[in-house]
């Protein structure tokens, strides 16, 4: 390319319409963010995106090394810290036919802090162009499961996802293959639903590959917002993941009146052992009047069967061991829920924010009746969490946040009574 033509592409970067891209934005983990991209190229329906976000933070906490979910645990001797919580990095390509339709998208995210560099997203996604309504999506993408995990963490008005979503749903992405309907036209009557249903690994990002041959089947159906009464908008979906593991021990812990049984049947070698959650969320959105904000309320219900070990419910990376030998595996119900309550204080500008989150990892079982036969993964955990947010423009805000995590008492050494792990958070984040 000449140079006589560089200030003209310059301007196309800064100033080019990103209308045209608007539904790409759907995909983990910058659901509106590719619609406030600084740098942009449109040439004969093709396009070239850069997106990403900075979100240095300190924190404070009510005791030193506490184990935390509110952006990892604190180390021994520590109660305060500086992180670099996030720092994203994005980049999406599409193609567009002659009814500027999409025809393909390729996207590439990575994430890098002090901790070190990590993928993110690397996927690419076709489109079919007779009916304009299916898509497929294949590599590394997030999961379509539930509104909190496939709300990007840029536009999250809560530093963290709630306790129950990091376990079950660590780094909210996984390796498969996923088809969606989703009509793109704006005359079609089905414009206001979206279906997406994908297999999975089942791992996550939490291993470099998998460990078995079985697939999650991950499905999504949602209703996008809809307006009722007096411009309320009102969305809604249902998450169903039917998924598992195998088994690669013949010691099964399952909980039967107030305790786990163990079935050490060979039988159980080769077996899939359950991961079944199953969801509801909703979405009410209120105006508050013209330049004043809007009224929010959020919440989802999610319930199901989950296999891990004895110590956690997290979804495992590898073949769980104990020593040179495969660890027993334990299937236990969960329950866990969130609400949020958003409220705009006249002003776009500042928002308040208070959340209530819970995840009972072993719903069998509650309070004293969990002595020295269980372990901290089966204890029930509420979170309620406050905040401000201060929009300083479209590409900075400041956050305020305070989570109190109130975990239940039981009969286990260390968590008799509540232990003193609060944290507060002071977040700026930047964002182009």
């Amino acid at each position: 390319m000449r140079l006589k033509h560089l200030p003209a592409l310059g301007l196309l970067l800064l100033f080019s319409n990103a209308l045209k891209a608007q539904f790409l934005t759907d995909m983990i983990d910058t659901t509106t963010s590719l619609g406030k991209g600084m740098f942009s190229l449109y040439q004969k329906y093709d396009a070239v995106r850069f997106s990403g976000y900075l979100q240095p933070q300190f924190q404070y906490a009510g005791d030193k090394g506490i184990k935390s979910y509110a952006g990892g645990d604190f180390p021994a001797h520590v109660n305060n810290r500086f992180t670099l919580r996030r720092g994203r990095f994005r980049l999406d390509y599409s193609r567009y036919d002659e009814h500027q339709m999409p025809k393909v998208q390729f996207a590439f995210q990575f994430d890098g802090t002090e901790r070190g560099v990590f993928i993110r997203d690397f996927f690419g996604r076709v489109f079919e162009n007779r009916w304009n309504v299916l898509s497929v999506t294949a590599g590394m993408f997030g999961r379509p499961f539930s509104y909190e995990v496939n709300l990007a963490s840029a536009d999250r008005e809560t530093p963290e996802r709630g306790r129950m979503s990091q376990i079950l749903m660590k780094t909210e992405r996984d390796l498969g293959a996923m088809i969606s309907f989703e009509p793109r036209k704006a005359t079609h009557p089905l414009r206001f639903i979206r279906i997406d249903a994908g297999l999975f690994n089942g791992q996550g990002l939490t291993a470099t590959s998998d460990f078995d041959s079985h697939k999650d089947f991950i499905s999504r159906i949602t209703i996008k917002p809809q307006t009722i009464l007096s411009n309320w908008r009102l969305s809604g979906a249902i998450s169903c993941l039917y998924g598992g593991m195998e088994q690669f021990t013949q010691y099964i812990y399952t909980m039967n009146n107030n305790v786990f049984k163990v079935d050490s049947s060979t039988t159980n070698l080769g077996k899939i052992a359950p991961r079944h959650y199953y969801g509801a969320d909703m979405q009410l959105k209120i105006p508050n009047g013209k330049n004043k904000g809007f009224t929010e309320i959020r919440g989802e219900y999610i319930r199901g069967l989950q296999t891990a070990t004895a110590a956690s419910t997290e979804t495992p990376g590898t073949i769980p061991m104990t020593g040179t030998k495969n660890a027993p595996l334990y299937i236990r119900n969960f329950t866990g829920a969130y609400f949020y309550f958003l409220q705009n204080l006249g002003s776009p500008f500042h928002q308040l924010v208070l959340k209530y989150d819970w995840y009972d990892p072993n719903s069998k079982v509650k309070g004293k009746q969990l002595d020295a036969n269980f372990t901290e993964g089966d204890i029930r955990y509420d979170t309620f969490g406050a905040g401000y947010i201060y929009y300083l423009d479209e590409h900075m805000k400041l956050m305020l946040y305070y989570d109190i995590v109130k975990n239940e008492s039981t009969s286990l050494a260390g968590y008799t009574s509540d232990v003193k792990d609060n944290v507060f958070t002071c977040r700026l984040q930047y964002r182009f």
